[in-house]
């Protein structure tokens, strides 16, 4: 039986690695390669950060066809995440990626019969509702394919967070195994770059180390504890500080609707969660 309090640190957790998730924009705008080059590069520093982790824990890596599974959904958010940064705002990709919650809960209910309750529903319809602020401000800005990719990236992300409830499932072996496809099918394009600046390298290394591999790492243990639709609810506030972060430091512009967005998508995320935790608080009467 889970704790409360092994909840909360799940939820914990889950948010954690949303934030470190949401710096990948920035860098990636910052690396002047190709996007499968920059996902090879983070991926290869990834796999000593989680190679390190799985050593400490002494947990070596798992492999049967629903961990491989898992993997391929991994792979497809790491590639479909990079490439798609590189073709269109960083803006439009997190935006059409955050749709995973609603990937997320239609999985749910197609494989393992799980209908999402009226709070995941509301929370979702908030969520969405400020995710659709950022659309409506930047979407029309962005190259077709590129969104088109960002939004497949969204099934794949859907899949990322579903990797508890595989059948026979390991995650943290998903996401060792996802990252050596990521690497191994981004090395040819490494190889083929010239402009290796501190600033790139210096930003693979962060990309690598924290957006991937200790980002990963807290999401995987999160997930022991947080139903898939609550992480992938808890995350709203990737779509939040990613646009944001590149808005700053990359100066792609943010307007005034994309702000609303962000509030929106907070507040949302941080009702859901007050109202989660008030609902199964017991009652004074009941103590």
């Amino acid at each position: 039986m889970v704790s409360e309090q092994e909840k909360r640190l799940g939820v914990l957790l889950v948010f954690a690695a949303a934030v470190l998730y949401s710096i990948g924009g920035l860098c990636i705008k910052v690396i002047p390669w190709s996007g499968m080059s920059i996902n090879g590069g983070r991926n290869l520093v990834a796999l000593v950060v989680i190679g390190g982790y799985l050593a400490w824990t002494r947990h070596p890596p798992r492999l049967n066809w629903w961990i491989l599974l898992g993997a391929l959904c991994v792979c497809g958010t790491n590639i479909l995440f990079s490439v798609a940064n590189k073709m269109t705002a960083a803006a439009n990709v997190i935006v059409l990626q955050f749709t995973a919650p609603i990937f997320v809960m239609l999985l749910s209910v197609l494989f393992w019969r799980r209908k999402p309750g009226k709070l995941d529903l509301a929370a979702c319809a908030v969520v969405l509702l400020g995710v659709g602020c950022f659309f409506v401000d930047s979407l029309e800005a962005g190259d077709m394919l590129g969104n088109a990719l960002a939004l497949a990236s969204g099934v794949s992300y859907a899949g990322v967070f579903l990797l508890q409830d595989l059948p026979d499932a390991d995650p943290i072996s998903s996401v060792f195994w996802g990252d050596v496809i990521s690497a191994v099918t981004g090395l040819p394009f490494l190889l083929r770059e010239t402009e290796f600046t501190s600033t790139a390298l210096t930003s693979l290394v962060v990309l690598g180390a924290f957006q991937v591999g200790l980002a990963y790492i807290l999401l995987t243990r999160g997930l022991k504890t947080t139903p898939a639709v609550t992480a992938s609810l808890v995350s709203g506030i990737e779509p939040v500080l990613n646009p944001i972060l590149v808005a700053v430091f990359y100066h792609e512009t943010i307007g005034p609707l994309s702000l609303a967005g962000a509030v929106i998508v907070v507040a949302g995320v941080v009702v859901y969660n007050v109202l989660r935790v008030r609902r199964k608080a017991p009652s004074p009467a009941a103590e």
